[in-house]
């Protein structure tokens, strides 16, 4: 597209969220400028490094702390040599999570989006790791730090910063909102003279933004630019769903949201160097997915069911929700993709199986995550009630125990299960680092904080961690090198295609079995796990006489298969 053509676009969709708001002349000004950014950053001279997505896209989610600083080196740059010794073969992309200086929430108040936090290192470390990687960002969008520069502005009626915030007066009615945390969501200020009220989303320390102020999308989407031009190439748009409000509404999924994606979308499509938007919405499925839009929105949204459902399905050995699960979710569309994870920096999120599972069974799953070592953050209901949000735990440590295996003779088979299916399934893989290496919850940590997150946010010592990894008796090598080999052997097989085609199978109710197809339809691999702590014997029609078994590499030529408690096969045709 050339220059006029981005600026229609884009003034067609301004006007959309910001007729109601804002005269032509303002929206004509405001489109000039967000064009004036993409040329002025396409005439900036970057290696222009192609996004392919193929069996070979893995995305490994860490801290720029996950390995610390050393008296030598800062954070990002001691992390940068350990990935290159153990991760860079398996993972082409890196997730750094929020690396601005920030006054809470472990990154995600930040107080400036230009700058890198010292402690971890500087933007050219960011340059220099992009240049054998892809580097995806958070781009924390719904909200900003309290201690930050905006807001410092803000109460000063300075730019940047002026008007930046949202409040509102009594008349909102704020009833029906639904909420992710368990805080008081307004707080009376008196600005200029004015009672307002402050709106926190997340907590008392992050203040909404006002997408009402066009000038706060034009700053975002300057701030992408900026980000591509140190390197980043993937966006993570963190807490979208929430980003506008209107009075008497759920304040969440508005169609001013969505309409602002598709402005961030046609920036990053205009741009000369590969630009991804990645949704991050912990929602119910049928809200999650309509974050595609119509091929116009995110090009990944993260699929925020597979983790509790997996756990549910593993701790209790029982198929049929996960299997009734997978036959409906939709084929993600060429180019798009579902983001696959079982553990990140966050909890196990339960809005996800809202209409998947049943009180009764998320109750069940809830009791014995808490027996294994888990804590629970709650949002607010209506009036006073309150909901679990997520569940807190390692993945590692949910999987410690379940009621037929009180002792965990099966804990670490049940943890390779889990990853086995996420690598294999629809969509592109994102680890957890932590969970590359078995990591228990950070009690510590907690004790500490008394942050519940912070069990599932150890940082390590890149000493101690080599350390561990030489021992080849330990559990931590033993996992990474479990983890390592299925994702390399992904790398390796077609259909293991983001976009390759997903067909369930049927195989009972302790068997979670799925064909992947290749896009050039020459290669079908069958992926069937055993979710049981008892040996299963399946009888499968092979159309040719020999399968290859990816895994251990054996064939398989006869129909009756057997397998061992929580075992994965990949059979290749």
């Amino acid at each position: 597209m050339n220059s006029s053509e981005i600026r229609n676009q884009i003034n067609l969709k301004l006007r959309k969220i910001y007729k109601p708001i804002c005269s032509n002349k303002e929206l004509s000004s405001f489109s000039d400028d967000i064009v004036k950014s993409i040329t002025k950053s396409n005439k900036i001279k970057n290696s222009k490094k192609n996004f392919n997505l193929s069996e070979k896209t893995s995305l490994l989610i860490c801290y720029g702390d996950s390995v610390l600083g050393t008296k030598t080196n800062k954070s990002i740059t001691e992390f940068k040599k350990f990935h290159k010794k153990y991760l860079s073969k398996s993972f082409n992309s890196v997730h750094f999570l929020p690396f601005y200086p920030s006054s809470s929430d472990s990154g995600f108040a930040v107080k400036d989006h230009y700058k890198i936090d010292p402690r971890l290192g500087k933007w050219s470390d960011i340059k220099s790791f992009s240049k054998n990687s892809f580097i995806m960002a958070d781009v924390v969008i719904n909200h900003s730090s309290s201690r930050g520069l905006w807001f410092k502005n803000y109460l000063r009626n300075n730019s940047p910063g002026k008007n930046y915030f949202f409040t509102v007066n009594k008349k909102f009615n704020s009833k029906n909102v639904v909420r992710p945390r368990e805080h008081r969501l307004l707080k009376k200020v008196n600005i200029f003279g004015e009672n307002r009220y402050l709106w926190r989303t997340f907590s008392n320390d992050q203040i909404d933004l006002n997408f009402k102020n066009p000038k706060v999308l034009i700053r975002f989407i300057k701030i992408i630019i900026n980000l591509i031009n140190h390197g980043v190439n993937i966006f993570r748009l963190d807490a979208i769903a929430y980003l506008w409000k209107e009075s008497g509404t759920k304040c969440i999924n508005l169609k001013q949201t969505h309409e602002i994606i598709k402005i961030l979308r046609i920036v990053c499509n205009s741009l000369n160097k590969p630009a991804i938007i990645v949704t991050e919405t912990n929602l119910p499925e049928k809200e999650n997915i309509s974050y595609f839009g119509n091929n116009d929105e995110a090009n990944w949204i993260y699929n925020f069911s597979l983790p509790p459902l997996l756990v549910h399905s593993l701790l209790f050995e029982d198929s049929r929700k996960i299997t009734s699960w997978s036959k409906k979710l939709p084929q993600n569309k060429l180019g798009n993709s579902y983001l696959n994870f079982i553990a990140s920096h966050d909890g196990i999120g339960m809005r996800p199986v809202e209409g998947l599972l049943n009180k009764d069974a998320i109750n069940k799953m809830f009791k014995r995550l808490k027996k294994n070592g888990g804590e629970f953050s709650f949002r607010k209901v209506q009036g006073k009630s309150k909901k679990v949000y997520e569940a807190n735990i390692t993945l590692f440590n949910a999987f410690q125990k379940t009621d037929t295996d009180p002792k965990g003779k099966y804990h670490y088979a049940r943890y390779l299960c889990a990853h086995a299916i996420m690598i294999s399934f629809e969509g592109i893989p994102a680890v957890y680092f932590n969970s590359m290496f078995g990591t228990s919850n950070d009690i510590n940590k907690y004790i500490i904080s008394n942050n519940k997150r912070d069990l599932n946010r150890y940082k390590w010592s890149a000493e101690r961690l080599n350390k561990l990894l030489k021992n080849k008796n330990s559990k931590h090598y033993l996992i990474y090198e479990e983890i390592t080999n299925l994702l390399n052997i992904k790398r390796k097989n077609k259909a293991f295609h983001p976009n390759a085609l997903r067909k369930t199978m049927n195989l009972g109710p302790k068997i979670f079995a799925f064909k992947r197809i290749s896009l050039d339809k020459k290669q079908t691999v069958m992926c069937i796990s055993n979710l049981s702590s008892k040996t299963q014997s399946i009888k499968i029609q092979l159309k040719n006489k020999k399968y290859k078994e990816l895994i251990i590499g054996s064939t398989v030529s006869n129909n009756n298969i057997t397998l061992d408690p929580f075992q994965t096969i990949w059979l290749s045709n």
